[in-house]
């Protein structure tokens, strides 16, 4: 099969970019089925965004008091009012006493 350029439409900007007869060549010997949906510029994007995975900012710290010793402690969330929290010595004591039973 004789493989020719293709012109195809970004699916995120909206441009028009080149599948080659190369990128088509490629994509047959791998036996992919679907025809790409985005420019280089926006598949680069992309995979930048997706390889960076969380980022820490979305993690919080919170100083807070040990529900159980009343020790200060740093948790890994925002505390939710009404609902104990606990250093880790405690919340690791509570999760394994509870696993006995």
């Amino acid at each position: 099969m004789e493989f020719q350029d293709k012109p195809l439409k970004c699916v995120d900007c909206g441009s028009e970019f080149i599948w080659t007869a190369g990128e088509q060549l490629f994509f047959a010997d791998k036996q992919f089925k679907n025809e790409p949906k985005r420019c280089k510029a926006c598949k680069a994007k992309r995979a930048n965004r997706v390889s960076a995975g969380p980022s820490m900012r979305d993690r919080v710290e919170t100083q807070t008091t040990c529900s159980a010793c009343g020790k200060d402690t740093t948790v890994p969330f925002r505390p939710t009012q009404g609902r104990p929290v606990f250093c880790k010595e405690c919340f690791q004591q509570r999760k394994f006493a509870g696993a006995g039973g």
